[in-house]
């Protein structure tokens, strides 16, 4: 009687607990559902970033560029040659 009752009991075990791996299994393929949804948001987010860093690189290197040209422009204008002036007779006292 005792075999009888555990292959009853087993059965039972086995037969409750399918719903439950069920429900588990619903629930696990939400979350994953949900996390690439998440995944694909972040990597059009990495995108868009990327571009962006492109963009502000090449508006970096560009301003350098023009840094360059004035301080040279500058530099020459500072080499010119200064304007002579006249003397000026000061009157000076003995």
């Amino acid at each position: 009687m005792t075999h009888k009752n555990t292959w009853a009991i087993f059965a039972a075990a086995v037969f409750l607990s399918l719903p439950m791996a069920a429900c588990k299994d619903t629930k696990t393929l939400q979350e994953n559902e949900q996390l690439k949804a998440q995944v694909d948001q972040l990597q059009k987010d990495n995108a868009q970033l990327q571009s962006n860093l492109d963009g502000m690189t090449a508006s970096r290197n560009d301003l350098a560029k023009e840094n360059e040209t004035l301080k040279a422009q500058l530099k020459a204008a500072r080499k010119a040659p200064a304007r002579t002036t006249k003397s000026r007779r000061t009157h000076r006292r003995r």
